[in-house]
């Protein structure tokens, strides 16, 4: 139950309401052996032959009423102890989401989105019945057997009540047996479904690279051998649960027996009446459900614990990257960065993916970075927006070391356009107005959308700003969804603009017209455009060039071009490319 800790200023502020229903749980419980005694004495009667027309009206009044009392008390428990039980799934899911918001970017590179959403849907479906259902048999199969044993003894003898109840230690060592291996079993069960969440969501996502390279069947075939994992988990599950509940009715049904032997020959010789006989074995038959409730609890609870291990391990997860104790507010920014000899490495390797960096752009001024795939360009801006820490050397926005401002400031104050154009399920307006917690203003929206240049495509759209766009903007053009991404960076309008091979799938004319925009625009604003492409930095102040995480050149277009160096090659290779594509 140790498990169960991370929950426990939920369970102390929600006490209550728990409370509450497990008084009237055990009042009902109460209540349910009346109907045994009720029956008892009409029996008692009817062999008597002392049973009339309003005798039988009598007692099936009290049924009835009892019955009623029994339904209204379990409404009751129900909604404060299974209802309490939705509020914890509600508030260990919204728990979750926010933890793993807080979590650093390298977290998410290590850890598969399927895995995730598993641990927010079965985990804590399990953890809400265990602390839902789970809550109800303890209190239920505890009162209840407490109470038919002391009915059982006062209705007929000790010895009888006894010979029932000789079955309830073989119970307890099932229970105890099994409770181990359905626990082991159902951390396996959940991990498979992980999995098998883990390849659907991929496969939806990546549903068109699929169709395109026709790899529809090796995909199936994928998906049925992680499918069959799943089916054979829980099939090993639901063999030992399979086993578990007969067993336990089994066991308990040997009572019957024995109670119908022996208490029929004590009804012969008279020693208890018929009537307290047939209350015996109803109040037997009460037992019963304890002694079934008692398996149900044990399988509950132990996929309860195994799921709340689960989703621990992601609650006890701490951020790598975090506010200092005395961490300041950006105010005023103007945008001066300064890299100072800043080496780094991602997590698990061994060479360093950015080598004595140095370089300061003043602010209100443009720097562009080239330079081949995987030089380094993109773990700059990672590293500036701190989504990275840096192992040695110093960032510095205006002066002030970004360790030592709050991350919330700095990102507030930076508009970024990464390269994958990440786009949500939504409309054009509430993409382009991201940054903003209210509507985006219309004047905002059209001005950054026409400097972005896709104002006129989305005029073209049935909806325009309201068009839904699907998920990650799967109706619009790579071209498209780049300036949307562009327009939604404008609108933020922060001090700095970072654009991270933001124009690659942009014709040259629409790239021109977006940086002659841009020009007007950033002339206060300190402005990174990272690209492969020389036409999109030729114009910037300062160009410089990274290959394996290095800067080897700087400078403007012109004198890189007189240095004869790797920007040169590039510059060339382009223009021949250019050349070969006109032809």
């Amino acid at each position: 139950m140790k498990a169960f800790s991370t929950i426990k200023k939920f369970i102390l502020e929600h006490k209550w309401n728990y409370v509450f229903g497990i008084f009237w749980l055990i009042i009902i419980d109460y209540v349910q052996l009346i109907v045994p005694k009720i029956l008892g004495s009409a029996t008692d009667l009817l062999q008597q032959g002392a049973l009339h027309s309003i005798g039988l009206i009598k007692y099936g009044l009290y049924v009835m009423i009892t019955g009623l009392i029994i339904g209204v008390g379990r409404y009751i428990w129900r909604i404060y102890i299974l209802g309490t039980s939705r509020e914890l799934e509600y508030y260990l899911r919204k728990r979750l989401f926010g933890h793993l918001l807080t979590l650093s970017a390298n977290y998410f590179n290590h850890h598969k989105t399927g895995d995730l959403m598993a641990h927010a849907t079965n985990d804590i479906n399990a953890v809400r019945h265990a602390l839902g259902q789970g809550i109800i048999m303890l209190v239920d199969s505890t009162f209840m057997a407490i109470f038919t044993i002391i009915m059982m003894v006062r209705t007929t003898t000790l010895r009888l009540t006894i010979i029932a109840l000789f079955t309830l230690p073989f119970i307890t060592i099932v229970v105890n047996r099994f409770g181990r291996v359905i626990h082991r079993r159902f951390r396996t069960v959940q991990e498979a479904f992980s999995n098998l969440t883990d390849i659907t969501q991929e496969t939806f996502t990546g549903i068109r690279v699929i169709k395109s390279f026709v790899q529809e069947n090796s995909t199936e075939d994928e998906f049925a051998k992680v499918n069959t994992e799943n089916f054979n988990k829980n099939l090993q599950l639901v063999k030992i649960s399979g086993i578990f509940h007969p067993l336990i009715t089994f066991i308990s049904s040997i009572s019957f027996l024995v109670v119908i032997v022996y208490g029929g020959r004590l009804v012969i010789y008279d020693t208890i009446s018929l009537g307290d006989f047939v209350a015996f074995i109803n109040y037997l038959n009460l037992l019963v459900w304890p002694m079934m409730a008692l398996g149900w609890l044990v399988n509950l609870i132990q996929r309860g614990i195994a799921s709340m291990e689960r989703i621990n391990k992601i609650l006890y997860e701490k951020a790598e990257i975090t506010d200092l104790k005395d961490a300041v507010e950006l105010e005023n920014i103007k945008g001066k960065i300064e890299f100072k000899n800043v080496n780094f490495k991602y997590k698990n390797s061994t060479h360093y993916a950015l080598k004595n960096i140095n370089f300061i752009i003043e602010e209100g001024k443009p720097l562009a970075i080239v330079g081949r795939t995987g030089s380094g360009k993109t773990t700059i801006v990672n590293l500036l927006l701190r989504l990275y820490d840096i192992q040695e050397g110093e960032i510095k926005i205006d002066g002030v070391n970004i360790k030592d401002i709050k991350l919330k400031s700095l990102r507030e104050n930076i508009s970024y356009v990464p390269q994958d154009n990440f786009l949500f399920t939504t409309t054009l307006r509430e993409n382009i107005g991201f940054a903003f917690d209210e509507p985006i203003e219309e004047d905002l929206m059209i001005k950054s959308s026409k400097i972005a240049q896709v104002y006129d495509n989305i005029m073209d759209f049935p909806d325009k700003f309201d068009t839904v766009i699907g998920e990650r903007g799967v109706t619009l053009s790579g071209g498209q969804k780049q300036r949307v991404s562009i327009a939604r960076a404008i609108a933020k309008d922060a001090p700095i603009l970072i654009l991270d091979d933001s124009l690659s799938s942009v014709d040259t004319e629409t790239e021109e017209r977006i940086l002659q925009g841009l020009k007007k625009l950033t002339k206060k604003r300190t402005t990174i455009i990272i690209s492969h492409r020389i036409s999109t930095v030729k114009d910037a102040d300062e160009i410089i060039v990274l290959d394996e995480g290095r800067i080897i050149e700087r400078g403007d277009h012109e004198s890189l071009l007189e240095n004869n160096g790797l920007y040169k090659h590039l510059y060339e290779k382009q223009l021949l490319e250019e050349k070969i594509s006109r032809e």
